[in-house]
């Protein structure tokens, strides 16, 4: 009997869930599982950490440079741009490249451009410093884009029946990134300036780099004959796709608009405004283990999670401002409420989507193998960063044009239509599966009778 995360262990029909035998499995983890688990574990840690700590000081460093501010939100929106791009790039050519030497390539690449990012300062203003600034970020977008991809593709090749535990387990790293960066950089940034917190962690990075290319599993598969474009052109996947995208805008929506809310509405010092998006954070990251948990034992209720949390979200962005039709007064408890249940909500949504683009690219006719793995896990990050783009953009549009109460509303309505949308959806597979299992009961009971009854033909 095969462990529950063993490469070659059976799948149940159509890749819903584990078989019956990987639940009975011992639950201890191989080495190359634990090797896989640690590399992908780091590679979001250091992520979010270089992420949170480079929002609260770069634009500082940028305004010093007579860089506007409509630029410095471009600086940040090309990532989004160009991680779309990549993540599609690479998940149609993984094979090709190998899923090891694009993990650990995309480190290596992604530790030289966080230690890039600290020195920017020393580069005179003008267009110069502009120029550099947006290929540092372009370069630290695509290096990203092939390391996520190519860390979805090993973990579920090295866990196939626990999908969505794993990486739900694995969000909590995300989470502990965005928790620890800005104290962490804070401390640095105030005591030995801006350029110490973007090296440190960035040799950090590059130390870790030998360490990837010898415990990294080296898994070789033939390309497939599939496309990204079969994948979406399947009705669930583009549904799910669109599921992806509205909950990415929704996080993207509170970075330029929810700080200066705080700071506008209640008064908080600065210091104070970060504590507000801990809440968000830390029930985002406590939640994901378990939907991942419960997504994997019990695969039915993906379907509801998917459904469940995208209204959820929408009512709490309806909440956040609150919306002004409704009798709600604004107060500071009530936001942070809405906040820590806007990131359960969130786990209950994110988590599900990959094993349910997975499932459904197997029972469509995709062969099981890294070249599937490769383009689903290409196919989410793209989507995400769909969404990452439009999020910002739009929230920081509509924040100056209405304010953040409607803002915020507007974005709950996408929440809104992408949860009704994949219900819908949901119903209607159900109708056919429900049609079509009578159909086959009734040719079933018809070809029994026929099979009973003699024939007439004999004397």
């Amino acid at each position: 009997m095969d462990a529950p995360g063993d490469p070659e262990s059976p799948r149940a029909p159509g890749g819903e869930g584990p078989t019956d035998n990987a639940r009975e499995a011992p639950s201890w983890l191989s080495r190359e599982q634990i090797f896989a688990l640690v590399s992908a574990a780091s590679l979001n840690l250091g992520s979010m950490m270089f992420y949170s700590i480079l929002g609260p000081f770069f634009p500082k460093e940028a305004e010093k440079k007579g860089v506007s501010n409509t630029v410095i939100g471009m600086i940040f929106g090309c990532y989004a741009l160009f991680e779309f791009l990549a993540s599609l790039l690479f998940g149609k050519y993984l094979v090709h490249i190998g899923a090891k030497f694009m993990f650990v390539a995309g480190m290596f690449v992604s530790g030289g451009v966080t230690i890039l990012f600290g020195v920017l300062d020393r580069v005179p203003e003008g267009p110069v410093y502009v120029a550099l600034c947006f290929l540092v970020r372009v370069i630290d977008a695509i290096s990203f884009a092939a390391a996520i991809t190519a860390s979805f593709s090993i973990l579920t090749k090295t866990f196939p029946n626990n999908v969505a535990t794993v990486l739900g387990s694995l969000e909590i790293f995300s989470g502990l990134g965005l928790v620890l960066g800005p104290p962490l950089g804070g401390f640095l940034y105030q005591s030995f300036g801006y350029e110490v917190p973007f090296i440190s962690l960035g040799c950090i990075i590059l130390l870790m780099v030998p360490l990837y290319m010898y415990i990294l599993p080296n898994y070789e598969s033939n390309p497939g004959e599939h496309s990204f474009w079969k994948l979406i052109s399947l009705p669930k996947v583009a549904f799910i796709s669109f599921v992806i995208n509205s909950l990415s805008a929704c996080f993207g929506f509170l970075d330029p608009t929810l700080s200066l809310f705080v700071l506008k509405k209640f008064n908080l010092p600065a210091g104070y405004v970060g504590l507000v998006f801990l809440g968000l954070a830390l029930s985002y990251t406590i939640s994901s283990p378990l939907f991942g948990l419960l997504s994997d034992k019990m695969p039915h209720l993906r379907k509801w999670f998917l459904v469940s949390g995208n209204l959820i979200t929408a009512g709490c962005y309806m909440l956040l401002g609150p919306v002004p039709i409704l009798p709600i007064e604004s107060q500071l408890w009530l936001l942070v409420l809405v906040l820590v249940i806007n990131g359960v909500s969130a786990g209950m949504s994110i988590i599900p989507t990959f094993p349910e683009i997975l499932s459904c690219a197997y029972e469509n006719g995709f062969e099981e193998g890294i070249s599937t793995l490769a383009l689903v896990s290409g196919l989410s990050g793209a989507m995400w960063s769909v969404g990452a783009f439009v999020g910002p953009t739009l929230g920081g549009l509509l924040y100056e044009k209405i304010g953040f109460e409607w803002a915020a509303a507007v974005q709950g309505l996408w929440a809104l239509a992408s949860g009704l949308m994949m219900g819908l959806f949901y119903l209607v597979e159900y109708s056919r599966r429900r049609r079509r299992s009578k159909l086959q009961n009734i040719l079933g009971t018809e070809e029994e009778r026929s099979t009973l009854l003699p024939d007439e033909d004999q004397p």
